[in-house]
């Protein structure tokens, strides 16, 4: 009888666990919480949200929203609890942390197969009749990431940023005003802090003389860029990225704002709001001076500062084969961001197939590789992709997918084709 066992329990791990227990499999779930924390987690829950509490899109017509689609249709577990636990985001399926984290802990913790044990990893080296699944993430322990390089050299590395969160009391409405873009949502979904072309001016020259946190030289990934980096680059570009005012009106001018700032509901109650693309690396007094220069937020009162923390991955196409396992070392399998996979329904996702590939391993089946039509086909054929050259995290877009032939002009007709495209291949492939 095969042995499966699991390391790490976040998204990815969690998935995989899951997987293999309603597969009909014990499986063992190895977590370090709570005899350990990274840097970055604080909670003793399962599948932990670190930074941002949005799982983007929910629309089938978008990448996110596939995504998500052929995770649920693949037995997702934790697709239907974010369902469950959903915020109001607009268009975008976000989520109350706290209760997605304790709800997916509990659903692994009370599954009668899933067996879980508290306790530092240190070493993967599985007995012949045992499969394990590598799911640490990008902030593996210390003893734990020196196996990982033993079995996967030239590991690579890059930091991740987290915005802040502040009291949705303390935001000034006077000045500020609720709506969501386009009118996709109600006014309680997004706050709004609009500039004109004199605040934002005058923001941007301190944010870019601020003062940030002494880091080591890093790579940081383009989709966490600090606000602050970001704006060394130009004036106009937090205008153009996540200070973008369009699909806003300021019900107090009846105009476009010159830039924006948008804050998104962490919890149900709406009682704190993270500030959309604000990652940043600065001190937290600095954060309070110059985030206070956003009109609405002089007075805010910040529940959680944003922070930095180093983020790893494995050089995937030099070791991985598409189902997530190792090529020279077929009972070993990773999930998660470690693979190069960006974002948190990503990893879940490829949680979800390592789960699956794991058990087909174990009864001498060919493991599933999707197909690149698919989203998560599509992600596990680029990170397997031996003719990448220069690998960086990806996360879900329709730019990874074999265009729509012949070619469609309008973009939300061919969002919807890629769409349809893609979940007609998964129900003949699974």
């Amino acid at each position: 009888m095969t042995k499966f066992t699991v390391i790490g329990a976040g998204l990815a791990g969690c998935e995989a666990a899951w997987q293999i227990a309603q597969s009909g499999y014990d499986v063992t779930l190895v977590e370090m919480k709570p005899c350990k924390f990274s840097p970055a987690h604080k909670s003793e829950y399962f599948a932990e949200l670190v930074c941002s509490n949005s799982l983007k899109a929910s629309r089938i017509e978008s990448a996110a929203g596939l995504l998500k689609e052929e995770m649920a249709r693949l037995g997702s577990l934790t697709v239907p609890i974010a369902r469950e636990c959903a915020v109001p985001a607009g268009g975008a399926l976000a989520v109350d942390r706290n209760l997605f984290s304790s709800a997916v802990t509990e659903r692994i913790t009370s599954h009668p197969k899933i067996t879980v044990e508290h306790r530092v990893c240190e070493e993967i080296n599985p007995s012949d009749d045992e499969i394990v699944i590598v799911a640490t993430g990008p902030l593996t322990d210390d003893a734990l990431s020196k196996e990982i390089e033993r079995l996967c050299p030239d590991m690579l590395s890059f930091y991740d940023a987290a915005a802040p969160i502040v009291t949705a009391e303390s935001v000034d409405m006077t000045k500020a005003f609720g709506a969501s873009r386009y009118d996709r949502g109600g006014e309680s979904d997004y706050i709004n802090c609009p500039f004109n072309k004199e605040e934002y001016e005058r923001f941007i020259d301190e944010l870019t003389h601020a003062e940030g946190a002494v880091v080591h030289d890093f790579d940081v990934y383009e989709g966490c860029m600090p606000i602050e980096k970001l704006a060394k680059r130009g004036l106009d570009a937090p205008r153009f990225g996540p200070m973008k005012p369009v699909g806003l009106v300021d019900p107090k001018t009846g105009h476009r704002p010159w830039a924006c700032v948008q804050l998104r509901r962490e919890n149900d109650k709406g009682t704190m709001f993270n500030l959309v693309g604000f990652q940043t690396n600065l001190k937290f007094g600095e954060q309070k001076r110059v985030f206070g220069m956003i009109p609405g937020l002089e007075n805010a009162e910040f529940v959680r500062y944003g922070v930095m923390h180093r983020n790893s991955f494995i050089n995937s196409p030099k070791v991985l084969s598409s189902d997530y396992s190792l090529r020279e070392h077929k009972n070993i399998f990773f999930a998660g961001q470690i693979t190069g996979v960006e974002g948190y329904m990503e990893s879940a996702g490829s949680g979800i197939l390592a789960g699956i590939n794991a058990v087909r391993r174990a009864e001498g089946k060919d493991t599933l590789t999707l197909s690149e039509y698919t989203m998560l086909g599509a992600l596990s054929g680029y990170i397997s992709d031996e003719s990448v050259t220069n690998f960086q995290p990806m996360g879900a877009n329709f730019g990874i997918l074999p265009p729509i032939e012949p070619k469609i002009r309008d973009k939300k007709e061919r969002y919807k084709a890629l769409a349809e495209r893609a979940l007609k291949s998964l129900a003949t492939e699974y």
